[in-house]
């Protein structure tokens, strides 16, 4: 297995080369992603203005309930609200298996384009089954402790990718195949997913007031990360980077 070193210099020369470039399809994605947050956000919490927010505070502190209830009725989103921001957010989670794609198509000099961004939607159903799922198992982990959580993220880390190179196994199929490829390689990711943290702290200080300059960096943070992990899975399925020969054997087939 390459060191975090080399597998994070490969993805950055892969993005130098890459045709369309990394960067400016990730920076589309990138807005793809706030513009779906923001009207995720509109729609849930539209209604929830200043001014109804300190009329709720008011009637509560003098005692108001019946009042206060009434006021808070009016801040909560209705039922096509919430339907529509539930759609949204799975319409995020879909594009982002999109950038996935585009990202092994680059590595693998397979004819990427801008729209792979959108070949999510031709399996949405299997990519929501298999969230809920992983969200699932990786819940009922959680309930040990966080430990054993992590681990179990870990483990299905590739199902993901697994379900985009092999559009013929169930979603179970995928899970338990991300099992098999992780065995022995949890620990390898979680130092990997470590050593971005500086990136991603500097990314998340975009949503404090006065500091959203830094949103510039999620341009070139999100690909880089993504970019990286597309490789470190490219190296479970073949035991090579992408510029290193001979390949390896691939994943075998369930």
């Amino acid at each position: 297995m390459p060191s975090n070193r080399e597998l994070k210099i490969s993805a950055r020369q892969l993005i130098r080369i890459s045709k369309p470039n990394v960067i400016a399809v990730g920076t589309v994605y990138c807005l793809l992603g706030i513009v779906l947050s923001v009207l995720s956000s509109q729609i849930m919490y539209g209604n929830v203005t200043p001014g109804r927010y300190e009329q709720l505070l008011n009637y509560v502190s003098s005692g108001a309930a019946e009042q206060a209830a009434r006021v808070l009725e009016t801040m909560m989103p209705g039922g096509s609200s919430v339907l529509i921001y539930v759609l949204l957010e799975l319409c995020s989670m879909v594009v982002a298996v999109g950038f996935n794609i585009f990202l092994l198509r680059t590595v693998r000099g397979d004819n990427p384009s801008y729209g792979n961004l959108l070949d999510g939607f031709g399996f949405f159903w299997r990519i929501l089954l298999l969230n809920i799922l992983v969200d699932l198992f990786v819940s009922l982990w959680s309930l040990l402790f966080i430990v054993p959580g992590v681990i179990a993220a870990l483990r299905y880390s590739q199902a993901t990718l697994i379900l985009i190179d092999h559009p013929e196994y169930s979603v179970m199929d995928c899970i338990r195949a991300s099992k098999q490829m992780m065995r022995g390689h949890k620990g390898e990711l979680f130092w990997l997913e470590l050593s971005f943290i500086g990136w991603s702290l500097l990314v998340s200080l975009s949503s404090v007031p006065g500091l959203w300059f830094f949103s510039g960096l999620q341009v070139w943070t999100v690909p880089y990360m993504s970019m990286t992990f597309v490789l470190y899975y490219e190296v479970l399925r073949t035991g090579r980077l992408w510029n290193q020969a001979p390949a390896g054997p691939e994943l075998p087939p369930m």
